[in-house]
């Protein structure tokens, strides 16, 4: 093999493919980056954990077609520290030299039959703008859980019915939903898939630097079903998830008894400032009332914080009491510069959301547990 390559665009499909690589492969090869470049003059890359494939697409000058392996995170740093000069690769032997400037690295290639094959992109079912499904996954992975020994929380939940696609996430003290429009290959499409939170929200916000991401399903038996995203010349498959994600629908009440509308913007920076005296355990205490909301966190024999606001409140005064942390990061996933919580009880779920229509036509819900105080 023998090429040359515009830096900026080989270190981010680099990076791109390598990201997936895991930090101590349970086989040498695992760890290794798969470049090969066909006579069409394309240069393709490709990592694979068993779990999750990764692959970019980039033009090359090629000398001398071929394929080799080498080691991808050692790669991804060293392109990454490269001048901004066209590199060359060509393998000499059983090592491949990569120079760029006055720079010359030479690293050990991995034997390249023992690598395994990557599997096949599933069907196609429908594509989506990137920005909004990129938003839409982070605004709800931050809800899904961090404990591998609950795996099935660890997974977003993606649910496919017409034109619309619903995501879920929960770590059993929030729940994030939120639904959005695309273009399925077929209108009537029904179909449901539990996907690592971590690689989707990963995957999604990469794939941004194209308009449109491609979303493709198989099902398969158990544990062999994949989803696939690809878009701007990258592409990703990810194993699904097994188990049974909770019937979240049945969480999110059908009224409320209050509802409060605050400006995000004050609101988040109130919430800061009172938590800097909350220890990690301790909840931020929130006591709404016509007159606004006041916002309480510490106490008698510790550090003490208080702070008002003004909102438009309607209902029964009330105090509830949050997790900091959990109520930060549902009001960071608002696109809206106004929060409306709705309330069933102090010791109840509280349902936040922003402005109608804020979110170009995307419906988000942030359920948030309570914390419940002592008497």
């Amino acid at each position: 093999m023998k090429l040359r390559v515009e830096r900026d665009s080989f270190s981010d499909a680099v990076a791109w493919a390598a990201r997936i690589l895991p930090q101590k492969a349970a086989l040498p090869v695992l760890a290794g980056l798969r470049l090969e470049v066909g006579p069409d003059g394309a240069l393709e890359l490709s990592g694979f954990d068993y779990e999750v494939s990764a692959q970019a697409q980039l033009e090359a000058t090629v000398a001398e077609a071929g394929s080799i392996l080498v080691p991808g995170r050692l790669l991804a740093e060293i392109v990454r520290s490269l001048p901004p000069q066209p590199i060359d690769l060509s393998t000499d032997g059983a090592r491949v030299v990569v120079s760029c400037g006055s720079s010359r690295f030479t690293l050990p290639t991995l034997p390249l039959d023992e690598y395994p094959t990557l599997p096949a992109m599933p069907q196609v079912a429908g594509t989506v703008g990137s920005d909004a499904f990129a938003a839409a996954v982070a605004a709800v992975a931050i809800a899904a859980g961090r404990d591998d020994a609950l795996p099935v929380l660890t997974g977003i939940r993606v649910e496919i019915d017409g034109e619309q696609v619903t995501l879920a996430a929960t770590d059993r003290y929030r729940l994030a939903v939120r639904t959005l429009k695309w273009a399925p290959v077929d209108p009537g499409m029904q179909a449901t898939a539990l996907v690592p939170a971590r690689t989707l929200a990963e995957a999604a916000k990469s794939l941004t630097s194209g308009a449109e991401v491609t979303l493709s399903l198989s099902a398969g038996g158990p544990g062999e079903g994949l989803i696939g995203l690809s878009g701007a010349q990258r592409s990703t498959t990810s194993r699904l998830l097994d188990g049974e994600f909770p019937k979240y629908r049945s969480l999110l009440p059908d009224s409320s008894s209050a509802t409060a509308t605050i400006d995000s913007a004050a609101l988040t920076d109130a919430v800061r400032r009172v938590a800097l005296v909350a220890s990690r355990t301790s909840p931020i205490r929130l006591s709404f009332s016509p007159d606004g909301v006041s916002l309480e966190a510490g106490g008698v024999d510790e550090a003490e914080a208080q702070e008002s606001l003004p909102a438009e409140f309607e209902g029964e005064a009330l105090t509830i009491a949050f997790n900091a942390t959990y109520l930060l990061d549902g009001l960071g996933s608002l696109d809206s510069d106004e929060a409306t919580l709705a309330f069933t009880g102090p010791t109840k779920p509280a349902v936040l959301t922003g402005k109608t229509g804020s979110d170009g036509g995307t419906d988000h819900r942030y359920l948030l547990m309570p914390v419940r105080l002592s008497s």
